[in-house]
């Protein structure tokens, strides 16, 4: 039976500055970074401890999904706490933390323009 989400791909113009964004802004781990093709490589993040892993990496032909709305949530435990750290560590969020019947959330965005829901309960 399936078990978790082994991974998701966020597309990139350059997988070096998201990397580095990835890395020392959002504090993801690298676990693969090899070369994939001779204009890329397949670059595996870990998040946290978790088993999903987030993959820096556009598929041929799929270029026109960077810079787009990523459709799933970053969950952490404080929203507006985790919000002010990573606005001190320079993300840019589009939106402040929020506060619904469902949860607080806010929205931030990568170097190539893809945005992020980040919430808690």
């Amino acid at each position: 039976m399936i078990t978790h989400l082994k991974f998701v791909s966020v597309p990139t113009r350059n997988q070096d500055l998201a990397l580095a964004f990835y890395t020392e802004k959002l504090g993801f781990r690298v676990v693969t970074d090899q070369p994939f093709t001779d204009r890329q490589r397949w670059i595996e993040l870990r998040i946290g401890n978790t088993d999903t892993r987030l993959v820096l990496f556009t598929p041929d032909g799929q270029e026109d999904r960077i810079g787009s709305f990523f459709n799933g949530s970053f969950a952490c435990d404080d929203t507006e706490a985790t919000y002010r750290q990573l606005k001190q560590r320079g993300v840019e969020f589009v939106s402040e933390p929020k506060t619904e019947p469902w949860g607080t959330y806010a929205i931030f965005r990568d170097p190539d323009g893809n945005q992020f829901v980040l919430g808690s309960k």
